[in-house]
C-alpha cells in the first residue's frame, strides 16, 4: 500500500471541520483540544493556529510530539497524524495566510472577537494513518486543471501587448472556469499600492482604483507575495468605498474611484504575480458563493500566475527594445469643433491629479503624463507621441527601472474612454500613440503644476 501523504488528505486541511489535537506534558499527562486550523504548508509540514495560551500550548513547549485527528468534510474519512513541533512564526507570508483564513472561519462561526491568531505553529508530519475508511461518496471531480492550464498558457503566450494580455486572462478564466467576478491590479512598488487595470463582472470597471499593500486579501497577497484564499465572508478583509483601508492615514490615496467589488462576497482569492524578485501585480477573483475556490483552484492559479508574470515582463522588455527604433512622425493637431464649449482641464501638483470639467479623472504618474501631453499639444501643435520620448522626459519623474509606462498608458486610456470621450489616446504603432481631441481645451494649474 502506498504511504499516505498530505497531498492525499488536502480536503481535511481546508478548515471546514476543526481538527483535534492531543498533547502530553513533561509527566506524560495527556490533553485533548480542538484546533481551528491545521494548515497545509508543504508536502511535509502543517501549521497549527496558535490562538490561546492554554494547556495545549504549554504541553507543546514541554513535549514537541503531538497527534492530530482530522476529518474529511466530504467523505467523513478520519486520519491520525503524528507531528513534531518545529517552530512558531508570528509574521510573514504563512502567518498572514493563516490570519486571513482564521478571520474567514471566525466570521462564519460568529466568533470574530475570539479567534485572534497569535502565531503559526509549524510541525513536521512524521506519519499519517487512516482511522476510518471513506464512508461517503468522494468529492466531485474538480476542474480538469491540466488541460485548462495548457489552454490558458497557450492563449497568454499568443498576446503581443499588455492590454490584450490582461483582457485575455480574465476572459479565459471566465470562459474556462466559470468565475464571474475578478480583476487584475498592477503593482506600484514606490507607492506601496496597487491600481486596477482590468476587471470583469462588475457594473463599473473600477479601473484606477487603488489598494494599499496590507489592505484586504489583495494588499496582503501583494505585501507578502503569498496567495490568500477566503471561503466565507470576513469583515476584516472587505473593501468598501466608505472605509477604504488607509484612506484616513493617507489623504493622497485615491478615493474618487470606488472599488468595484461585490458588496457581500462569500469567497475571495488573491494571487500575487511575481517574476523573479519583482512583484508585477495581483490577480483577484471573488464569488457570491461560499467555498467557490478550493485548494486545487488556488494551486492551478499559482502555476498560471508565473506564466502571466513572465509574459508581462517579456512584453515590457520587447516594448522597450522596439522603442529604440521608433521615431515620431511630424503631426498637426486637428482643429476641434469651435462651436463646442472648451474642456476645462485642471491640474493639481500635490498629487498630480487631473480634473476635466470639475470631474476627477486621474492622478499620480498617469496624471502627470496626461498633463504633459496636453501641454505639448497646446504649445507645439503636436498630437503624435512615442513611449520612448515619455521615458526620456525628466519632467514626468518616471523611475529609471521598471517604470511600468505601458500600464500607466493603459490606465489613462481606459479612464478617458469611461470619463471623457472628447479626449482619447489611440495606439498608432508599436511604442507610438496619438491624441484625438473632439473639443478645444483650456489648461489651468496651481503655481507648482505648470507643465
Amino acid at each position: 500500500m502506498n504511504r499516505l501523504t498530505l497531498d492525499h488528505i488536502r480536503p481535511c486541511l481546508e478548515g471546514a471541520v476543526p481538527g483535534t489535537l492531543a498533547t502530553c506534558d513533561a509527566d506524560g499527562t495527556p490533553n485533548v483540544s480542538y484546533v481551528s486550523q491545521v494548515h497545509y504548508v508543504d508536502g511535509e509540514h502543517v501549521a497549527l493556529s496558535f490562538q490561546f495560551f492554554n494547556k495545549t500550548r504549554r504541553n507543546m513547549q514541554q513535549n514537541p510530539q503531538l497527534t492530530a485527528y482530522l476529518i474529511d468534510p466530504v467523505t467523513t474519512a478520519r486520519y491520525r497524524l503524528a507531528l513534531l513541533y518545529v517552530r512558531t512564526e508570528t509574521d510573514g507570508a504563512l502567518f498572514e495566510n493563516m490570519k486571513a483564513r482564521l478571520a474567514s472561519i471566525a466570521s462564519h462561526t460568529g466568533m470574530s472577537d475570539v479567534f485572534v491568531l497569535k502565531g503559526a505553529d509549524v510541525c513536521r508530519v512524521l506519519n499519517i494513518e487512516t482511522i476510518v475508511c471513506e464512508v461517503g461518496p468522494p468529492a466531485a471531480n474538480s476542474l480538469p486543471w491540466t488541460s485548462l492550464l495548457r489552454t490558458l498558457c497557450q492563449r497568454l503566450a499568443a498576446q503581443y501587448d499588455l492590454a490584450s494580455l490582461l483582457e485575455t486572462t480574465l476572459d479565459s478564466l471566465h470562459e474556462l472556469t466559470g468565475v464571474q467576478q475578478g480583476m487584475l491590479l498592477m503593482a506600484d512598488e514606490a507607492g506601496q499600492k496597487l491600481y486596477a487595470l482590468a476587471s470583469m463582472g462588475y457594473p463599473d470597471s473600477g479601473v484606477g482604483t487603488e489598494i494599499p499593500y496590507d489592505c484586504g486579501v489583495i494588499g496582503v497577497a501583494a505585501r507578502y507575495r503569498t496567495p490568500i484564499r477566503i471561503n466565507h465572508m470576513s469583515s476584516d478583509y472587505l473593501y468598501s468605498e466608505a472605509s477604504r483601508c488607509g484612506a484616513n492615514a493617507d489623504p493622497l490615496l485615491e478615493t474618487g474611484i470606488p472599488f468595484p467589488g461585490l458588496s457581500a462576497p462569500q469567497s475571495q482569492l488573491a494571487i500575487p504575480l511575481v517574476n523573479g524578485q519583482r512583484l508585477q501585480g495581483v490577480l483577484f477573483l471573488e464569488s457570491e458563493q461560499e467555498l467557490a475556490f478550493d485548494y486545487q483552484f488556488e494551486d492551478a492559479l499559482m502555476v498560471l500566475s508565473h506564466q502571466l508574470a513572465q509574459t508581462m515582463a517579456s512584453l515590457h522588455n520587447l516594448e522597450k527594445s522596439l522603442e529604440n527604433s521608433s521615431t515620431v512622425q511630424p503631426g498637426t493637431a486637428t482643429i476641434p469643433d469651435p462651436n463646442l464649449p472648451p474642456l476645462q482641464v485642471r491640474y493639481f501638483s500635490a498629487n498630480h491629479s487631473v480634473f476635466i470639467d470639475d470631474t476627477y479623472l486621474i492622478k499620480g504618474v498617469a496624471g502627470r503624463i496626461l498633463w504633459r501631453l496636453l501641454n505639448i499639444a497646446q504649445c507645439e501643435d503636436r498630437l503624435v507621441f512615442s513611449n520612448r520620448e515619455l521615458r526620456l522626459d525628466s519632467s514626468l519623474g518616471l523611475p529609471e527601472i521598471d517604470d511600468n509606462l505601458e500600464a500607466r498608458l493603459i490606465l489613462l486610456r481606459r479612464r478617458l474612454q469611461e470619463q471623457c470621450p472628447a479626449v482619447q489616446i489611440c495606439k498608432s504603432g508599436r511604442g507610438r500613440f496619438r491624441l484625438e481631441l473632439q473639443r478645444p481645451f483650456v489648461l489651468s494649474a496651481d503655481s507648482a503644476g505648470q507643465g
